[in-house]
């Protein structure tokens, strides 16, 4: 919310200077970003008005100027603007004047003719950052009055950067009761003069969905002046505030805005075609906006039409057909309350924000379309005239937020903030910011004011007490509480054993959004699996909520693929979302993302791409920390990943995540040119840890027994692991792969596979036929059931 100083300190003015103005704001909780002079160091700048205009002899482009200044002599003054024309009043620099960059004007020849000052444009005088010509000022600007005192320049424009919950303070008048409480001041708000109603005309209003707009106002003001021009000051006011001036109707729909923080809209009302309907559109219902931007209408967006077309985004933005323009004769003045849900998130998904849509989007007051609509009123008589007809009022009460009834603990108020305030600064400073305030046997029943949208609750009095005491005031006071003890299980693994883990080998931590792109989230999902839609996304890219960590983590990659990282290791911890906006499930999950090569560049070792293996024995590592033997890979096809390098992982019979190489089709899409691997665990499971048992060291002797398999290609070690998993010996302690072999020697579709397995027993000496036994049972058993032969 930016303002003017002194448009504020005529609604309150405190015996304070701006610093002060401006530290009590900030720490009440209204930040300010901050202050700016309204216009550039300047001096000796005066009205002027031109009183003839010749051609340059030397220059076509040039003309000289014979410029009134209410001194002894006209002075003559050589001017390029297009602009320029006799009877036209300017600001004018004047020989000894110094704009804003230090720039002097000294008398000067151009093109052969003397030059006595200078004709100024409004980014001259940095009133503006561009302009087109020279600053044309109204018809009575006093000639020769000082151009400072004349737009009264010795102000600053105070930026607030508000809260969402604090919409009340989106106006000057919301403003104003924030520093008449902070101060102790009295408000005094304009003089709100009775409207006297000329015209019977009116124009029907329908709503057919009364909770998105349950109080729609409407008036027609006919026979307005065409010729009629904005005023200076309420010019300076807009401007001052960040906008910039249009026409007379539509700067006073602004300062209105500007002013009280209802947001309004003129209609040309000879554009009009029957009565206005406050309605939701029709699908792909065209609208042509103010900015002349064509869009195709969603059926859920509210917008107000005549009995025709629609005419206007609801909350957001009008449409041209129907705006006021030079030629508009007689308007109807809309000012309506739209419920903040009906709002909310519209603007974004046509690319648009609006003072409006930011306006109703946090909340306006639902008593305020009246008196904004007399308000404009008022001014649009005062300033261009007509006959105003009768308030035509749209009101559904039962949809309408209802007041809060608050009950205000005094011991309360000492627990949380620990001081005392006084009763009779309770009451003071609550009915200073608009509430009812009545006196119980505990304290206060306390009702909120309609424009504030942030107070339900007790807490939220004392917070307000709070800030107005002053936060930086408030004691410190060591908190006291119970120290809860929680049961530790071995069972479970601490989440940071597996950031440790994924970090020493070379990984760093990501954390990505929630929200996620729904079109790259439907790159990575299996078929069928369907997101949850935001309401209100932050933007049309972050419109879901995400059902996989790898959106966030791909995105991550390309962005620093983007800024030359050509190996890149991301691991992230963090929470999926399934189910619907009803019924929301969270599951946390881990998952990783390599890219680039196996190490990074060195001395000792060969540069290679990063494999499959690699990632997968990352994997095994995160899965060993639980010693969980009955983990399995298995060989299964994900629409992302390459199929034939990805797998499922088990966790006996429960699939608890997915690893492989993304698939190449997805390159081009998601923009990545490099191999990408990538897995995603279901945390708890990889939390799950097996209790380690003593066991001791025999002291009998072992021995080692290789077998040298012929396997067909198309059988994996670890259906091998599966088969002799029914092995049941006391002997057998581990079986283990240490080569694998194919080429010379192996038939044709076959592989070689060397297994050592390693026996022992704990209580005795092994004899060698127990042994021989074993292995044959063993070379039997992978023969039956996998047709493997033992060549050695």
């Amino acid at each position: 919310m930016k303002f003017s100083e002194k448009w504020l300190r005529q609604w309150v003015n405190p015996e304070v200077d701006t610093a002060t103005l401006v530290a009590k704001l900030t720490l009440a909780g209204l930040e300010v970003d901050a202050i700016e002079p309204v216009a550039g160091d300047f001096t000796s700048v005066v009205v002027g008005q031109v009183k003839s205009v010749e051609p340059h002899p030397d220059a076509d482009k040039l003309r000289l100027c014979q410029v009134d200044v209410a001194g002894d002599e006209l002075l003559s003054i050589v001017c390029g603007a297009a602009n320029v024309r006799q009877g036209l009043k300017i600001p004018v620099a004047t020989v000894g004047a110094v704009l804003p960059g230090n720039f002097k004007i000294k008398p000067a020849k151009l093109r052969g003719v003397p030059s006595f000052g200078m004709l100024c444009s409004s980014k001259e005088l940095g009133l503006t950052e561009s302009a087109d010509g020279l600053m044309e000022l109204a018809e009575d600007a006093p000639v020769g009055t000082d151009f400072r005192v004349y737009l009264d320049l010795d102000d600053v424009a105070i930026d607030v950067d508000l809260t969402p919950n604090r919409s009340d303070c989106l106006g000057v008048a919301g403003i104003a009761r924030e520093v008449g409480v902070l101060t102790g001041c009295d408000v005094t708000k304009p003089a709100q003069q009775t409207i006297n109603e000329q015209s019977q005309k009116r124009v029907a209003v329908a709503i057919s969905d009364s909770q998105a707009c349950p109080n729609y106002v409407g008036r027609v003001i006919e026979n307005i002046d065409l010729t009629a021009k904005t005023p200076v000051w309420m010019q300076e006011r807009l401007r001052r505030s960040g906008l910039r001036s249009l026409s007379p109707v539509v700067d006073i729909t602004n300062y209105v805005m500007l002013e009280l923080g209802q947001p309004m809209h003129a209609f040309d009302l000879d554009k009009l075609q029957g009565g206005i309907q406050v309605r939701t559109a029709k699908e792909n219902e065209v609208l042509t906006l103010l900015d002349r931007q064509e869009i195709k209408l969603s059926s859920d967006t509210l917008v107000i039409a005549d009995d025709a077309v629609a005419l206007a985004i609801a909350g957001v933005m009008g449409g041209s057909d129907s705006s006021v323009t030079d030629s508009t004769k007689h308007v109807f003045l809309e000012a309506a309350f739209f419920n903040p849900l009906a709002i909310a998130g519209r603007a974004r998904a046509y690319g648009l924000h609006t003072d409006s849509s930011h306006r109703f989007e946090r909340g306006v007051d639902p008593e305020l379309a009246l008196q904004a609509i007399n308000r404009a009123t008022e001014l649009l008589l005062d300033i261009v005239g007509g006959q105003a007809g009768p308030v035509t009022q749209v009101v559904s009460n039962a949809d309408l937020p209802q007041a809060q009834q608050i009950l205000l603990r005094a011991d309360r108020i000492k627990r949380v903030l620990g001081i005392d305030i006084a009763a009779s600064d309770v009451e003071d400073q609550l009915t200073r910011l608009g509430m009812s305030v009545n006196p119980t046997d505990q304290g206060w029943q306390v009702t909120a004011p309609s424009f504030r949208f942030d107070i339900a609750i007790e807490v939220d009095l004392i917070e307000e007490l709070g800030r107005l005491y002053g936060y930086d005031l408030l004691p410190e006071t060591r908190p006291q509480g119970t120290v809860l003890t929680a049961t530790i299980s071995e069972h479970q693994l601490a989440t940071h054993r597996l950031h440790s883990l994924l970090v020493d080998r070379g990984y760093q931590e990501a954390i990505t959004y929630s929200f996620v792109d729904p079109s790259i989230q439907n790159y990575l999902v299996v078929e069928g699996e369907s997101a949850i839609e935001l309401a209100n996304p932050i933007s049309a890219d972050l419109s879901v909520m995400r059902t996989s960590l790898w959106p966030g983590l791909i995105q991550a990659l390309g962005h620093n693929l983007n800024r030359q990282q050509d190996r890149v290791r991301l691991f992230e911890v963090g929470r999926i979302f399934t189910g619907t906006q009803d019924n929301v499930e969270q599951h946390r999950h881990i998952g990783g993302l390599v890219c680039g090569s196996r190490y990074a560049e060195q001395w000792s070792e060969k540069q290679r791409p990063v494999d499959f293996f690699d990632v997968k024995a990352d994997v095994e590592a995160l899965l060993d920390l639980g010693r969980d033997s009955d983990i399995r890979f298995v060989a299964e096809q994900h629409p992302a990943l390459h199929p034939g390098q990805s797998a499922r992982i088990y966790k006996g019979e429960r699939a608890i995540g997915w690893i492989g190489a993304l698939h190449p089709r997805l390159n081009k899409p998601l923009d990545i040119k490099n191999r990408v691997y990538l897995f995603e665990l279901t945390l708890t499971d990889v939390l799950y840890a097996q209790v380690p048992e003593f066991t001791p060291v025999s002291r009998f002797p072992a021995i080692r027994r290789d077998f040298a398999l012929q396997v067909a290609n198309k059988i994996t070690h670890g259906e091998i692991q599966d088969c002799l998993q029914g092995i049941k010996s006391d002997i057998l302690k581990g079986i283990q792969l240490f080569d694998v072999y194919s080429g010379e020697g192996v038939e044709l579709g076959f592989k070689s596979i060397a297994l050592a397995f390693h026996l022992q027993h704990g209580e005795r000496t092994m004899t060698d036929d127990e042994v021989e036994t074993l292995m044959a049972a063993i070379a039997q058993r992978l023969e039956q059931q996998l047709g493997i032969t033992v060549r050695s």
